[in-house]
């Protein structure tokens, strides 16, 4: 088939592009015709949170991607609506995640559509985004309304869909794993390279920092008497999206200054493998969640988890088998980590975690992209 990926993807980094390009390899390793319709302007300056939203590095190879998309000039979304609509894909893949993005990808997706041939599919992130703003819920609808077919990674999105689109086509398929980060190496080596000392034992945190993502219970676990006697270090591998100095001031008011090591950037690809093979546990102590790409990075580096029971990470590790599912609260975190480090969980959780990593693979997500496309199909043989 031809397929159109219309969203993130590079020159831009993060964890949306690194998706959109994965996805788009196994689809053409698979026989499709792919490219990948980028921005040209993601996000005006002003609304981005970080310091660039950019890579500096070469273009992935093997790709078709092209830089088309305006997020906020109507003329383009118009302009590419009937580019695309011309070209007649069999499918036009949006991954939707912020309802900024609705009127672009809303006014694309009517236009294209109109051809009467191409389905529009969409990979949800969220439906309901983790920080609400007003318009949200008109905007998420202006763009649901104009998709053949729905994909969530958890149930707690699905669930979501259903509450703006009941009958429309969907499919249910785990984030898949993140297999695009090298191979791991060993703890000592990758140690060296963060200039971390190798007679400590690591958590860590990885990923953008906002407060939905719960550092700040992880900093209080860190202060626990049971975590303060067992030798045990933080890692903290990710930018800053709001003001670093609440945390720092927690983490000197605890007296944890020489206990957390903060590697405020954003890590490029080629360093992704360096912190997880540095760690021992990957912690996750979100205070609300749909999904995450780091459970699925984690998995693939084969380390287990902490995550919190909120949206759908515990659909993603199993409680007691690859990690733990927690309440968000600071005793909780602290009382399962200890019992890691206690009971030498480390072993037996990465027994499980590679059989149960078999479950999350690019295949399985190309074939539920196929499923919902043969159920839009279906649809319109229905009307």
């Amino acid at each position: 088939m031809k397929i159109i990926i219309a969203g993130t993807a590079y020159p831009y980094r993060g964890g949306l592009a690194a998706f959109n390009e994965r996805l788009a390899r196994q689809l053409a390793i698979e026989g499709n015709d792919v490219t990948i319709y980028t921005f040209s302007l993601q996000y005006p300056g002003f609304l981005f949170p970080g310091k660039s939203q950019f890579l500096k590095a070469d273009p992935p190879e093997g790709l078709s991607i092209r830089r088309q998309l305006n997020s906020v000039n109507p003329f383009n979304w118009i302009s590419v609506g009937y580019k695309i609509k011309k070209l007649r894909p069999d499918i036009l893949i949006f991954k939707y995640w912020l309802p900024l993005m609705a009127p672009c990808f809303g006014v694309i997706s009517r236009i294209a559509g109109s051809n009467h041939h191409t389905k529009i599919i969409c990979i949800f992130d969220n439906v309901i985004p983790h920080e609400k703003r007003p318009g949200d819920r008109l905007l998420t609808r202006f763009f649901i309304k104009s998709v053949h077919g729905g994909i969530a990674m958890s149930e707690s999105v699905i669930n979501d869909l259903a509450l703006f689109s009941p009958d429309i086509p969907s499919g249910l398929n785990p984030h898949p794993l993140f297999d695009n980060f090298g191979e791991p190496m060993s703890r000592d080596n990758a140690l060296k390279l963060l200039k971390l000392p190798v007679n400590y034992r690591y958590l860590l945190f990885f990923g953008f920092i906002r407060a939905y993502k719960g550092l700040d219970l992880l900093i209080g676990a860190m202060a626990d008497p049971d975590m303060d006697t067992r030798n045990i270090r933080l890692i903290i591998a990710g930018e800053f999206y709001e003001d670093d100095k609440p945390y720092r001031d927690l983490i000197r008011r605890k007296k944890l200054d020489d206990k957390i090591f903060i590697f405020d950037r954003f890590i490029n690809d080629d360093e992704v493998t360096v912190f997880f093979s540095a760690a021992d546990i990957v912690v996750q102590p979100y205070r609300n969640a749909t999904q995450s790409g780091v459970t699925q990075i984690a998995y693939h580096f084969e380390k287990p988890m902490l995550v919190t029971d909120v949206g759908g990470l515990r659909e993603i590790v199993p409680h007691g088998k690859c990690g733990y599912v927690v309440k968000p609260q600071v005793s909780e975190i602290a009382g399962s980590l200890a019992d890691f480090f206690i009971n030498n969980r480390k072993e037996v959780f990465i027994e499980n975690i590679r059989k149960e990593k078999e479950k999350y693979t690019w295949s399985r997500m190309t074939a539920t992209v196929n499923e919902v496309y043969t159920k839009c199909l279906e649809n319109d043989c229905k009307k």
